[in-house]
């Protein structure tokens, strides 16, 4: 695996939701491309990321009503990797921040994302279960 690459890794085009526009625009989104997460941007800029699970805990389930609620407003920090950066430097990345989902970028442009499926198909077993193991058996 010494030779590839985040690239190789990633799922390329990930499309980004603005970050003026709301949280129900951002699930539309995601059920239309079948993601669990999207990068937000602010122009071309990427400011961070908004996941499904964003969305129920810190909008729905704290009873804000997720059409006023903008996804700007719910990104969380922005943990990314650079596309020619080892396999192991994304995992290590991952690891580090426990996060399951990584935009990948190139010349300050996000041009994929790295998930758990990406890892699934992609890493040899003792790879991923090395993978799993660390992310998940934190506290």
């Amino acid at each position: 695996m010494t030779d590839q690459t985040a690239r190789d890794l990633m799922n390329p085009g990930a499309e980004c939701i603005q970050a003026h526009e709301t949280l129900d625009r951002a699930s539309q989104m995601m059920r239309d491309m079948g993601v669990g997460a999207l990068p937000v941007c602010t122009d071309d800029r990427v400011s961070g990321i908004i996941t499904d699970r964003d969305i129920v805990i810190k909008c729905v389930a704290a009873g804000h009503d997720p059409a006023k609620v903008r996804a700007g407003d719910l990104a969380t920090g922005l943990v990314w990797v650079a596309a020619d950066a080892t396999v192991e430097e994304a995992l290590a990345r991952m690891e580090e921040h426990q996060i399951k989902r990584l935009p990948v970028m190139h010349d300050n442009r996000i041009v994929g994302m790295i998930t758990e499926a990406d890892l699934a198909r992609r890493l040899p077993d003792d790879q991923l279960a090395e993978f799993v193991h660390r992310v998940y058996a934190r506290s």
